[in-house]
């Protein structure tokens, strides 16, 4: 019963904060909610005995993740009146895209795989996910993690390639026998002109 009302706690809290993140004025305030979001969906994980993926979203999205869309958000001047424009034209389709990814949620719920009977029968043997998510990954996903870790330092090296500018063949360093031998005559061209009187003659 205990463990009931955490659940529905954090619950209320993760759908608030996930309202609060799309309707609030402040990006700033978005983000930090969105940060109390990613907070309650731990909470609720941790009660799933998902312990992994709870503190893999507290580390990798709000240790690292949210901080950088705070100082991106907060380093940046943000025109907020197109962002209004644009969330009550596309608030039809969002909203279309809502009750659909709902109804696919129900439809997995109620599909009998995450019922507490599978809970309590996997927690009974005493095994930990963690554990269990390593073996499987060193051993029957071995290489398509490997693959995937070499595709991230594929893209790694793409993005750092990507924003590398090519250097003309000219260096612009400083040379300084040019600058000891240059002259006058070369740097100033003294050009003469006829002056005017105050009538405007030449």
């Amino acid at each position: 019963m205990l463990t009931q009302a955490i659940f529905y706690l954090f619950a209320a809290v993760l759908v608030t904060s996930a309202l609060l993140v799309i309707t609030v004025k402040n990006p700033v305030h978005a983000a930090l909610f969105l940060v109390l979001a990613f907070f309650s969906s731990a909470a609720v994980w941790m009660l799933l005995h998902a312990e992994f993926l709870a503190i893999a979203l507290v580390l990798v999205y709000v240790g690292a993740v949210m901080v950088l869309f705070l100082f991106v958000v907060m380093m940046l001047d943000i025109n907020l009146a197109p962002l209004r424009e644009g969330f009550a034209r596309y608030l039809p389709l969002g909203l279309g895209i809502a009750i659909l990814m709902v109804a696919t949620m129900g439809m997995v719920v109620r599909s009998g795989q995450f019922g507490a009977e599978n809970i309590a029968a996997e927690t009974a043997a005493g095994a930990s996910n963690t554990r269990e998510l390593g073996m499987a990954l060193f051993t029957d996903f071995l290489y398509p993690f490997e693959i995937a870790g070499a595709v991230l330092l594929v893209a790694i090296v793409a993005a750092i390639s990507l924003t590398m500018r090519k250097k003309s063949r000219e260096p612009r360093t400083p040379r300084a026998e040019l600058q000891v031998a240059v002259r006058s005559e070369d740097r100033i061209r003294i050009v003469k002109m006829a002056g005017e009187d105050k009538d405007g003659r030449w």
